[in-house]
Parts: C-alpha cells; sequence; structure tokens
C-alpha cells in the first residue's frame, strides 16, 4: 500500500463533477490540490462558485496550470476532454489522467485509456496511466448486467430496461429540460432506444461475454428530482432467484461498494455515497434486477476517486466512506 500523498489538478473546475469530485478530495488524507482549471471563473474563489465548500477550500479558479502534478481530472464535458490534452500536451509528461467525459470510453478511441468501471477491469486500472471513467447509467445498468455475462446467460436474450435520473445528469448548464420549472412535478422520455451510452453498454457485456447478440430496450426518463440514477430491469431466465443471488454475489466478491440487498430498495439509500445496490427478484420466467447509484458520485466523481485509488495503490475505499442521505 502507498502511503506517500499526490498532487492533483482538475480541468473544468466550476461544474457539477468537479464540485463533487473536491467535495471528496479535501477530505481525503494522501491528496494535494495543486489547481484547478476555469476559463470562466478565472481568479474567482472556488468556493464562491461550490458554495458547499464555504470555508472548506482556500484555493482559486485559474487558467495557467502546471504540469508538475501526478494525476489530472478532466471534468470539462463531452468533447473538450481531447482538446485540453492536445491543447496542454499532457500526454508528453509522466501524468496520469482520469477523464470524467465520454471521449475516450470506447475501445477504438485514442490514446490508451482503460475503460474505468472497477467491478469489470480492477487489475488494468491498477497498470494504466489513462482512465476512461464511465457514464452514470452506464454504471448502474452494467453492474446490474455483468454478472449474467460473464456466466453467458445474456446470449439471444433481449433485455428491457427503464432509468430514471436526476436533473444533475444533464449537467449544470442550463438547459430547458433541467429548469425547475418545467422539470418540477414532471416527467418525460428522452432518447429512447438510442441513448449514448449503450455503446459502453453493449461494449462491457461483449467483454464478458466474448458474444454480442444481445438486444437492449433502454428507455431512459429524467425525474422530477437532483440526483441519483434508479434501474429497472428484467428479461428471461431459467435461473432460480437463488441461483441469481449467489451468481451476483459471487461476481462482486471482491468489489466494494457493490451491495446484494435482499430488501426492495430506494433511492435514497444511495445518493450521497459511492454505493451501487442491486435487488434481484424472479417472476416466473422473469429476472427483475434493480439497480441504484448516486449519478454524481458512483456514475462519476466518486468512482474517478475510486480509479485514483487503485492508480496509486491506495486502499480503494479511501475517502469514500460516505452516508446516504435518508431524510
Amino acid at each position: 500500500m502507498n502511503t506517500k500523498p499526490i498532487k492533483i489538478g482538475i480541468f473544468g473546475g466550476a461544474g457539477y463533477t468537479a464540485g463533487e469530485l473536491l467535495r471528496l478530495l479535501i477530505h481525503h488524507p494522501l491528496v494535494q490540490i495543486e489547481w484547478i482549471h476555469s476559463n470562466s471563473h478565472a481568479g474567482q474563489a472556488v468556493s464562491t462558485v461550490h458554495r458547499d465548500l464555504y470555508d472548506n477550500i482556500q484555493l482559486h479558479f485559474s487558467t495557467a496550470i502546471t504540469p508538475q502534478v501526478n494525476l489530472v481530472f478532466l471534468c470539462a464535458g463531452h468533447g473538450r476532454s481531447k482538446m485540453l490534452i492536445s491543447e496542454y500536451k499532457l500526454d508528453q509528461y509522466p501524468i496520469k489522467i482520469i477523464d470524467l467525459s465520454a471521449d475516450f470510453r470506447m475501445a477504438s478511441a485514442q490514446h490508451s485509456f482503460i475503460y474505468g468501471l472497477p467491478a469489470l477491469n480492477k487489475n488494468q486500472i491498477k497498470k494504466a496511466d489513462y482512465i476512461a471513467n464511465p457514464g452514470c447509467f452506464a454504471t448502474a445498468i452494467q453492474l446490474a448486467l455483468l454478472p449474467l455475462a460473464k456466466a453467458q446467460l445474456l446470449s439471444k436474450k433481449e433485455v428491457h430496461i427503464q432509468a430514471i435520473t436526476g436533473s444533475t445528469g444533464a449537467g449544470q448548464e442550463p438547459k430547458p429540460t433541467t429548469h425547475f420549472s418545467w422539470r418540477q412535478n414532471n416527467v418525460s422520455v428522452y432518447k429512447p432506444f438510442v441513448h449514448q451510452h449503450l455503446a459502453e453498454i453493449k461494449q462491457s457485456l461483449q467483454q464478458e461475454a466474448k458474444e454480442s447478440d444481445l438486444t437492449i430496450n433502454f428507455i431512459p426518463i429524467r425525474g422530477a428530482f437532483s440526483r441519483g440514477i434508479f434501474a429497472s430491469i428484467y428479461l428471461d431466465s431459467k435461473l432460480t432467484e437463488a441461483e441469481a443471488q449467489q451468481l451476483f454475489e459471487s461476481y462482486y466478491a471482491t468489489a466494494p461498494f457493490v451491495y446484494l440487498t435482499t430488501q426492495n430498495p430506494d433511492l435514497k439509500q444511495v445518493v450521497n455515497t459511492n454505493k451501487c445496490l442491486i435487488y434481484l427478484q424472479k417472476h416466473q420466467d422473469k429476472l427483475f434486477i434493480i439497480s441504484a447509484i448516486d449519478n454524481l458520485l458512483k456514475g462519476a466523481s466518486g468512482q474517478a476517486v475510486q480509479n485514483m485509488n487503485l492508480l496509486f495503490d491506495f486502499p480503494e475505499t479511501m475517502g469514500l466512506q460516505l452516508k446516504a442521505t435518508a431524510f
């Protein structure tokens, strides 16, 4: 186990994922934050933007960076990470990178990025220089299906998924569908069957199953709440409920933060944590699966810190022992 502190920098420091990342890192015992980059807020105190960090952090946003850091988090949004690596020549320095955008999640992307889902790629993550942090919907859905893929039980299957997400999943920049007046007391479907996270979900399932003849019917839903993802999934299965429980428990035996629960879960059990709760139930010939995560933590910044811990040989759970916000 490594006990030497590391120095980090953050790009895109004003957004939701960066704010949650800072909330975790200021309490991490082996991290020193060197700089937080933001073009739009340069010169401002970080706590004037991330107001939940009042009196917790004294740094100011900057447009200047130094490459003398051990790790850089890229939190600037989809499409920006490739530009930042090129603009600041990050790949020319001995710097590890964790990218929270979608730029490098697919295996065909440039550079040697490892897909950062610890339950799937823990050994590869430990040896990597560059990590592509998974998407939030992708994390919840993959964790619900990977044990079945590993057991070769998804071949020629049709999986039905309905998953609802909080408004923070759309990012901090205001949009018509994140405006309080529209979102409050409202529910809507978006991108049915064609959501962008489907590609990385299928990529990971194929990695485990070595097969590609799976149909995923995914209906994403916008919820009238701030954070969290609650995915309801079902498929035909010959497994008994006890067999399914044993299969999932075995697969996640060495995966901290992934928990099998025998009680029907609710979203508040995972909000403000890096946990994924999975619930299994058999209904005649259907296996019903619930997967619940916090989209900003297990679906973004918490998983990024988990990946950082693996990269630098810290205890995997360090800085992530968080209590759910139950009420």
